[in-house]
């Protein structure tokens, strides 16, 4: 996958981040494979439990081409070292088409003989994508939050949707191996709707999202394109069907959360 210069090998000698205008907690640098170690670090993890305020602490690591994400590390997976990631798998996100990528989702594993919808058209302009998935971190790493065990990190990448294919993250490799088919639809939203990588887990991704649908038949092909990226959305979800499903996680919605069994 091609990626821009790794910031993290100059963390090494630097903990806290001074080097880089940053004030790191205590954390650890990933470098596990399924193959065995990275020739380079593919993430900076903090050590301890992130908590409300950290996502802002992290922002200026933008400016260094590292982009903060939340990986939760509960529910009996551990953390990054133990996800199997798989970076040698992974192509570019920016080599796939969104589109064409969704439609062969659809046909493979939600169709049931319905033609593929296409794509939703993009939604009136939202608020700021970064603001938003700041806002969206603050509520994930409140001690109420959905998240098991929330570690704050930094990726090396170009933008939040390669995030997944940055790390050779393999949560969703019975549905799809290499991840960065998966990015290109995540890039393809954020285009459309200011979407930002917000939360990884072993196996589920959550994304903020800035211009969320605001009409029902919006909603509802986003919907369409929701479960064509993700089928478990609705086949393990609590929604009997993609309109209840539209109602009730797309339209309006700030975050938009994905599992992959």
């Amino acid at each position: 996958m091609a990626t821009l210069p790794n910031p993290l090998p100059t963390l090494a000698a630097d903990p806290g981040g001074r080097a880089l205008g940053l004030r790191l907690p205590a954390g650890a640098f990933v470098d596990t494979t399924a193959e065995g170690p990275w020739h380079e670090p593919l993430l900076w993890c903090a050590r301890e439990r992130a908590r409300p305020g950290d996502w802002r602490e992290l922002e200026p690591a933008r400016r260094k081409g590292l982009l903060p994400v939340v990986l939760d590390v509960g529910g009996g997976h551990g953390g990054p070292d133990r996800w199997e990631l798989a970076p040698a798998d992974m192509s570019y996100p920016g080599d796939h088409d969104a589109g064409e990528v969704l439609a062969e989702y659809w046909q493979e594993h939600a169709a049931d003989g319905a033609p593929w919808p296409g794509a939703d058209t993009a939604p009136p302009a939202g608020r700021d994508p970064d603001t938003v998935a700041a806002d969206v971190a603050e509520a994930l790493l409140d001690a109420g939050g959905p998240l098991k065990d929330p570690r704050l990190a930094l990726v090396p990448a170009r933008r939040s949707a390669d995030i997944p294919a940055a790390i050779g993250w393999t949560g969703a490799v019975h549905h799809e191996g290499d991840a960065a088919r998966l990015g290109a639809v995540l890039r393809d939203w954020e285009d459309r709707f200011g979407i930002r990588v917000t939360a990884l887990g072993f196996d589920h991704l959550l994304v903020s999202v800035a211009a969320p649908p605001v009409t029902l038949a919006d909603a509802e092909a986003v919907a369409a394109e929701h479960v064509a990226f993700c089928p478990d959305t609705i086949r393990h979800g609590r929604q009997p069907s993609l309109r209840a499903y539209a109602e009730q996680q797309v339209l309006g919605g700030r975050t938009w959360h994905f599992w992959w069994d």
